[in-house]
């Protein structure tokens, strides 16, 4: 299966924009493949406003999101892996979503993480 993260991105990323918010994008600048505005990076993070004025020519695909910004005026070509994005959320009130760095997003659980069926464990209460 693919993974389900672009997608929610892409649900969340739309339902902040028809409530009239501000989509922001917090990114992991040390994550390979990105192209990002390096002066903007702090602690290894850039948070990216994807508000739909500020920005053209979005790509919120499988892979990578990429889209046209200015940065102190200077206009750039953003890319970023999609497995790189920390999160996504509103400016205005923080309510997004927030996605485990620990677990990769494409692959699925291999059968030994599954826990072996053993006898049932019943009790009667009273």
């Amino acid at each position: 299966m693919t993974s389900l993260k672009p997608y929610l991105i892409r649900s969340i990323y739309e339902w902040i924009v028809d409530n009239s918010l501000t989509p922001h994008l917090l990114v992991n600048a040390t994550d390979g493949g990105a192209i990002l505005p390096e002066e903007f990076v702090e602690d290894g993070k850039i948070v990216l406003n994807i508000r739909p004025e500020a920005i053209q020519g979005l790509t919120l695909g499988n892979e990578v999101i990429e889209f046209n910004a200015r940065f102190s005026g200077n206009p750039m070509h953003i890319v970023t892996p999609v497995s790189a994005v920390m999160a996504i959320y509103a400016k205005e009130n923080g309510k997004g979503m927030i996605f485990d760095q620990d677990e990769p997003d494409d692959t699925p659980p291999s059968p030994s993480d599954k826990k072996s069926p053993g006898k049932p464990q019943l009790r009667v209460v009273k």
